[in-house]
Order: C-alpha cells, then structure tokens, then sequence
C-alpha cells in the first residue's frame, strides 16, 4: 500500500464534498460531478421545526378535512402544509429532473405531483410533512456524529494569563499571545496553548488530548497541551505554538481530513446506489403501465402503487448507513487517542494478520540510559570518554543522547566531517586529525576491528537486553557502552491482546540480533529480528506480507517512514510530541504511545464492520418489505416514507452507538 498516496490527499475543495457528501445522507443517489446533491436536504433546504410542526398539524388537518368529505378546505390546508415543509425540496426536485438526476428530491418531487394529479391531496401533504421532519431528525444526527470531535477545540480557553516584563499578569486573548510568552496556569484551569513548563510542578490531565486514563506529572522541561487541565500546583509555561499550530488543532484537523475520507464499502454502497435508483425507478414505471393489464388494477390504484414504490425506493437509509458508522468510529477512536486517518485505514485494521513492531521508541520506552561502559585494549577512559562525548552530543539518535547524558560533559571542540552512517553510528574528524567512529558492532565488523574478546564481551551485555556502542578510529576500538532501553508499560499485555485476536506479532529492528530477542522475550514475542538496514526491513515486511497476508508496522515515524509506508497499514507513536512525521505517514497515531490502542484499534475496525453490514442489511432488507407490499398493492404512500424514513434513523441510532469510547 502506498500511504503516500492516501494518507493526506484532500485539497480544500475536495474536503469541502466529501465533508458534504458524509453529512447529506442521499447525496450519491443524483450527485453530479461537482458533488452537487440531489438530496436536497441540505440546511438551505429543510424548513425549521415551527414550519415543519405546523406543516405536520395542516396534513392532520387536510387528512381530517378529507375523511369528513370537506374537500375544499383539505385542498387548501394540504397545499399550505406542502408549501410550508417541502417547497426548498419541490424546487430542488424540479431542478434535479431537468437536469436528469434522480435524487431522492426528484423521487419526492414525481411522488408529490402524482399524488395530486390522482386527487390524493391530504397525502401528498403527509408525505412532503413526514419526509421533511425524518430529514431534519437525520440531518442533526449526522451533524451532531460528523462535528463532535470539533468540540475538542471548545476545551482550549480563549484567553491567558500572561507574565509580564514588571512581573505582573495581564489576561488576554490567547490568539494573541506571541511565542514565547509565559503563561500561568493556576491549579484546576485549562492551558490555553502548547508549550514547555518553565516553572513549577504539578499534575496535569491530558485525557482529551492522548487518551491518557491517569494525570501525567509535569516539571520544567515538560510539554503541555492545549485543552489538558492542570490538576494540581501553579505551572508557568513557554508558549511554543499559535492557537491554530496547537497539537489539539491538529488533532482536530487530521480527524476532519480522515472524516472527509471515503472508506471502500462507502465508495460500493455509493456505486450501488447510483445504478439502484435509475432500475427502481423503471420499476415503478412498468408497475404503473402493466399492472391495469396484467393484475386488473385500476389505472388510479396502479399509479398510486407505483408513486409510493418510489418513495419506497429511495436509497436514503442506505447510503447513510456507512458515512455516520464511519464517522462515529473516528469519533470515538480520536477521543481515545487513537487518529484514525480516513475510513479506509479503519477498514484495513479488520484485515490485519499480523503487527510488525520496532524496538527503540516502539516497544521500548525510546528514553535509553546509559548503563554500563568501559575503556577497551588499554585506551585511556578519560580520553575515551571524552571522544565518545563529542560524537555522541551532536547525534539525535536515542542511543547517542543516551551516551552523551551519562558521560562528563566534555569541552566544546570542534568536529569536522561529522557524518551519519546509518543502520551503523556516527562518524567526525576529531583536533587530533584522526577519524572516529561511533557504532554498532555491524560497523565494527565492516571495519574488521571485531575479534572473539570483544564478541565475547559484548554477548554478555547483550543477553541483558541491552544495546552495545563502540568507540573505534581506524585501527581498533577504544571503548564500549552499554545502554539499556526498558519496555513500555502494558507491552506485554498488549501483545497478548494482540494474540488474543488472532495477530502474529513480529520485532523489526536495527538493533544487535541478540538484544532485539532479549526485549521481545520481554515482551511475550517469540519471532524477533534484529540488525536490520531499513531496506532489511522493507525485505522482512514483504516476507511477511506474503507468508501472512495483511500486515502493520508500528514505529516512530520518523526513522521507520519507508518501512510504515510500505505495510499495508501503518501505525506511528509519539503523536503526543508532536513528530510531523508520524501525523503525515502513518495511517494511525497513537497520541499516547501506548501499545494496547494498536488491539482497541482492530477491535473497533471490527466491530464498525458488524455495524455497517447491520445497517446496510436492515436498509435492504425493508425497502424489499415495501416494495412487494407496492406490488401487491396494499402500500401506502404515507406508510412508505414512514418505514423510509424510520430505517434511516434506524441505521443513524445504530452507527453514532460507536461513539461511546467505553465499547473500543
């Protein structure tokens, strides 16, 4: 799969449809090629409740006028309901037909002329009342599972409480408020913005933001999110992003991009529809033409089969049932801290077999500490430290801050030629005119500097799981560090979880062999490979993929982007500290690094499958009810938007149920 393609492809515009196309429930039945519905129910179009309520009091009326023989005043009180709920629909009906687009608005349009035509005013007005006010229920329930996660935007404040040069505070408002201002944030208030704690400690719940169930302890150095609430202690924090740059408003932005995607089965039911509409409606056609000859119906008894055979028809409850299932399960995924990118990583995740994992960042925590080194071959420690230092300082490679953190911060010298080698360390010409190297043993290997001493040495250290660093110039190597990377919380339970549902767990990683089996048996994993180049990973991937079927790929998302790109669905942590990286390849970010979500995700992709098929069979399975109560001619007009509109609400009720986080 190539993610490239798919994981960010919206232009505004296009957006702007597909964000239509979700909330009009019918749209595909007449869009056109500029994604202009013939639904016609879009806000423009539906009346408001007063109109609607008395629109549905004047059908009542026109109905009881009728069965009183008052067919004057019937008249009357039916066109008035007409006018006052379904005039926008009549016009967009009309238009629809002009331009060849049979939308549920021209089902409308043809149902309520010919029912006037045959004299069945009181019933026209019913329908035109009854459609209308089952659409504006549908349409605010579609808004309402389309829009909830903008509502994460209303937990930022709008305003901040800014230290001043005099060091007093001045309150204002947080768009505002320039980059690296200081902001105070008392205990029990909401931050405003992103940034790094300056001053103070305390506790701060970010469960809007990652999901996170616990409070996350802050101190100076720490981000903070906008929108997380500050439980206890008075924070000072940097500001380090504008109100629209926040993690909270990307959040939100990515789930409205993923919302605006079109998830396959949604793209069939579509397609479906399309040719749906046009069949039922030359149905209806020779219903109205040979039911007089062929069943001896009266031409007005046929004609009224065949226009509440139309109304049946319309595809509305089906081609609803997927955008609002697909829509609620984002929802809820997103306020679990899981972003979900579209609706067609959502359906991927059902299909997996197997998860490949890396280690560093991944199954471990990503926070490395150095835990053990010493100087080799008789090389001075001092010197070796020193070296090790100023190559390990200028690497931003978890391994090298690791090292650089735990050796004695050394003079700043300079380093020439500073070069990444990577899958192997870190090279430079240090003031002594010498090249060092700072590497695995794969690099060592290369360079014919690994002799049977030094293997032994370093399969002791790596048998405790730990990685193993080699300070070498071009003759030997001078020193070895050790450093060790702890799992993660809960990766082992979310690795049995991950069996649980049937998934082959698998650890891909550049680290020594050794190490990487070490960890995953940590872990619960028993097919581990380590000292893997990224195309080595490309390579087990493909293998994978063809020995298993569907895999994932879990990692960082910055040095695992060709390996999360080439899986058939890519898993990236670190959402919560804010990697670009991750947010653009990945099809899912896990904004709290933890590994369970990889298993909730599958499990929701699961169930919103059981949903949409539930839905789409109910759809089904009552227009096929209707349409032979229309051929055996006992159906009524009424009747047909009622069961129309009922299933619509149906599947509605049924898709915004995976909203409720609490069912992942």
């Amino acid at each position: 799969m190539n993610h490239a393609s798919h994981a960010h492809p919206h232009t505004h515009e296009g957006h702007a449809h597909a964000a239509h196309q979700a909330g009009a429930a019918c749209a595909p039945c007449g869009a056109d090629s500029h994604g202009q519905s013939g639904h016609g129910h879009a806000h423009g179009l539906l009346p408001g409740w007063p109109r609607i309520a008395l629109a549905l009091l004047c059908a009542t009326g026109a109905e009881a006028a009728h069965a009183l023989g008052r067919d004057g005043p019937g008249m009357l009180l039916a066109v008035v309901s007409i006018a006052l709920a379904g005039l926008g629909v009549y016009r967009a009906g009309l238009r629809d037909l002009s331009r060849l687009r049979l939308g549920i608005s021209a089902l409308m349009t043809v149902a309520v002329t010919g029912a006037v035509l045959i004299g069945q005013w009181p019933e026209a007005a019913m329908v035109m009342a009854l459609y209308v006010a089952a659409e504006r229920i549908e349409h605010g329930a579609m808004d309402r599972a389309r829009h909830a996660i903008r509502g994460l935007l209303n937990l930022a404040p709008e305003t901040a409480d800014v230290l001043q040069a005099d060091g007093a505070v001045r309150r204002q408002a947080a768009a505002q408020v320039p980059l690296g201002a200081l902001v105070r944030i008392a205990p029990g208030a909401r931050v405003p913005l992103d940034g790094t704690v300056a001053r103070g400690t305390g506790s701060v719940d970010q469960a809007p933001i990652t999901g996170e169930s616990q409070p996350a302890d802050k101190a100076p150095g720490d981000p903070l999110y906008a929108g997380s609430i500050n439980q206890q202690g008075e924070l000072v924090m940097r500001v380090d992003a504008p109100p629209g740059s926040t993690l909270l408003a990307r959040i939100v932005h990515a789930v409205e991009q993923a919302q605006a995607s079109r998830a396959p089965t949604q793209r069939f039911v579509d397609r479906f529809a399309a040719v749906y509409t046009p069949i039922v409606f030359a149905l209806a056609l020779l219903l109205a033409a040979a039911a007089p000859l062929l069943m001896g119906w009266t031409w007005r008894h046929a004609a009224y089969e065949a226009l509440a055979l139309l109304v049946i028809a319309c595809p509305c409850a089906l081609v609803i049932s997927t955008p609002v299932t697909v829509v609620s399960a984002l929802t809820a995924a997103a306020r679990r801290g899981i972003l979900i990118k579209g609706g067609g990583a959502l359906e991927a995740a059902r299909g997996l077999r197997a998860v490949a994992l890396d280690k560093t960042g991944t199954l471990t925590t990503g926070q490395p500490a150095l835990a053990h080194w010493q100087a080799l071959a008789g090389s001075d420690a001092r010197h070796a430290a020193q070296r090790a230092w100023l190559l390990a300082s200028r690497s931003d490679h978890p391994v090298s801050r690791a090292i650089a953190a735990g050796l004695p911060a050394g003079a700043a010298r300079e380093v020439r030629d500073f070069t990444a080698l990577p899958g192997r360390g870190v090279q430079g010409t240090l003031d002594d005119g010498a090249r060092w190297a700072l590497g695995n043993a794969r690099l060592a290997r290369e360079r014919g500097l690994l002799d049977a001493p030094l293997q032994a040495l370093l399969a002791e250290h790596e048998a405790q799981g730990r990685s193993l660093t080699l300070l070498m110039d071009e003759h030997r190597v001078h020193g070895l560090f050790a450093v060790a990377d702890p799992l993660r919380p809960h990766a082992a339970q979310a690795v049995a979880q991950l069996q649980k549902l049937g998934l082959h767990p698998v650890v891909l990683s550049g680290d020594n062999a050794a190490t990487v089996r070490a960890i995953a048996a940590q872990a619960g994993i028993a097919d581990a490979r380590g000292g893997l180049l990224p195309e080595d990973k490309l390579a087990a991937l493909a293998q994978l993929q063809d020995a298993r079927g569907r895999v994932a790929m879990v990692g960082d998302g910055i040095n695992d982007a060709p390996a999360l790109a080439r899986s058939d669905l890519g898993f990236a942590m670190g959402g919560a500290h804010a990697t670009g990286m991750a947010m653009e390849t990945a099809d899912v970010v896990l904004m709290n690094d933890d590994l369970r979500r990889i298993a909730d995700t599958v499990r929701l992709s699961r169930r919103a499958h059981r949903v949409l098929w539930q839905n789409i069979g109910a759809a089904l399975a009552v227009k096929a009810a209707f349409c032979l109560l229309a051929v055996a001619g006992v159906a009524t007009m009424w009747m047909a938007v009622a069961a129309d509109m009922g299933v619509s609400l149906l599947v509605v009720a049924n898709g915004l149920r995976l909203r409720r986080t609490g069912t992942l």
